[in-house]
């Protein structure tokens, strides 16, 4: 959604601990995987069982092919980290559960987030773009945030924070699949987090943010001075006392 904002770490804590409900870990999963790996909801929502978990456990990589990736933008791979491979974990654990079998032997063409509604023929339906977005505004409301928020925040959340880590925008553009670094640096915008401390840091009204007192300066001789510039090196012979 144009115009969503991200998240900060703090936020996406809060998230992760607001979904509820038979479908929580699925949505979780679908939380915790789109501010770890910055997929945009179609492309998460396309992901199967395979595409995240190979030979018993999580991928080491996620691959947006060029299949799922929105035209203007190209296929990428992005590694998994330990949000990630936590996520992905939980929702093999909850498919065994919801579906049966042993651990690890889902069919790896499932999708990975799964559908309350199954297809005629008595297979798991893929999770429609709306169900994704209603699970996530639940939490997002039930966490307390407020501003514009949607889908897009996962994504914008991944780019400020793997940009804060690495202070590398290249980077960052790979990892989102933009063609442009300029689209890339519209997804940075300004960090919101540093933005509000700033705004804090302005207060002078409100109790308990009165400025401090300025420090009192103290006003050297000329002759004390012209001593210390001297003793760091400058000429000072032609000063004038």
């Amino acid at each position: 959604m144009k115009g969503t904002r991200p998240l900060d770490n703090a936020e996406i804590h809060a998230v992760a601990k607001s979904f509820e409900g038979t479908f929580a870990i699925r949505n979780r999963s679908l939380f915790l995987l789109g501010v770890s790996i910055g997929g945009r909801i179609n492309e998460l929502l396309s992901l199967t069982v395979g595409d995240v978990y190979q030979n018993g456990k999580p991928a080491k990589d996620v691959l947006y092919d060029k299949a799922i990736v929105k035209g203007g933008e190209v296929a990428r791979a992005v590694p998994l980290n330990a949000d990630g491979r936590q996520a992905v974990e939980d929702i093999i654990a909850w498919h065994t559960e919801k579906f049966g079998g042993l651990l690890g032997e889902v069919d790896k063409d499932t999708p990975l987030f799964v559908s309350r509604v199954k297809n005629r023929d008595g297979t798991p339906k893929r999770m429609t773009t709306q169900a994704g977005s209603d699970a996530l505004m639940a939490a997002f409301e039930k966490a307390g945030l407020n501003g514009r928020l949607g889908t897009h925040s996962m994504r914008k959340s991944f780019a400020q924070r793997l940009y804060s880590q690495t202070n590398d925008i290249f980077v960052v553009q790979e990892m989102l699949g933009h063609k442009n670094v300029a689209t890339t640096q519209k997804y940075l915008g300004v960090n919101y987090a540093e933005v509000r401390e700033a705004l804090e840091l302005m207060s002078v009204l409100v109790a308990g943010t009165e400025p401090k007192q300025a420090t009192p300066v103290h006003r050297a001789s000329d002759d004390a001075l012209i001593a210390e510039l001297a003793k760091r090196g400058y000429n000072v012979t032609n000063v004038a006392k």
